[in-house]
């Protein structure tokens, strides 16, 4: 069993041509894999005994980032389900609540007037990425911030 981590690393994102998509700070985020269903849970398994100091380039395929792009993921909904003062915009994103209650982020492909073209997936999906890690600082999670956690490594990379 790995124990959790806590950790602060400066990360450099990369597409799998090069290409920087971000550059972040993170402070204090805890890394486990012991959680089931993790997004990005290939970069928790890959962070996995970091030690103050290292360096470390992780390459993920799709699959073990945010997954494939999926057509299933846009939907077509009619504009009359919203209320009139949210606004549209292709390109932009929207978060809307689902049935079940969750809150979901969707980019808007096109507004027809009294369509609306929804996509789902994640702006990363489909693409191979690199991280490019350097560790500030990790020590091993208490108890107590394991269960307390809301700022995890599956979290970090979501938007």
């Amino acid at each position: 069993m790995m124990l959790a981590q806590i950790i602060s690393f400066n990360c450099i994102l990369k597409n799998s041509i090069g290409e920087i998509i971000s550059t972040t700070y993170n402070k204090e985020v805890i890394n486990s894999i012991e959680a089931e269903d993790v997004l990005l849970s290939g970069l928790a398994r890959k962070l996995q005994n970091l030690k103050n100091g290292e360096k470390r380039s992780i390459s993920l395929a799709a699959n073990e980032a945010y997954g494939f792009y999926d057509p299933k993921k846009i939907i077509l909904l009619p504009r009359s389900k919203f209320p009139r003062e949210m606004e549209f915009v292709s390109g932009k994103y929207v978060s809307l609540t689902l049935k079940d209650g969750s809150l979901r982020t969707f980019k808007v492909i096109q507004n027809y007037g009294d369509m609306i073209t929804l996509d789902g997936n994640h702006p990363l999906a489909g693409q191979d990425l690199v991280f490019e890690i350097e560790t500030l600082d990790v020590r091993s999670a208490t108890d107590k911030e394991i269960n307390d956690s809301t700022n995890n490594v599956s979290k970090q990379y979501l938007n």
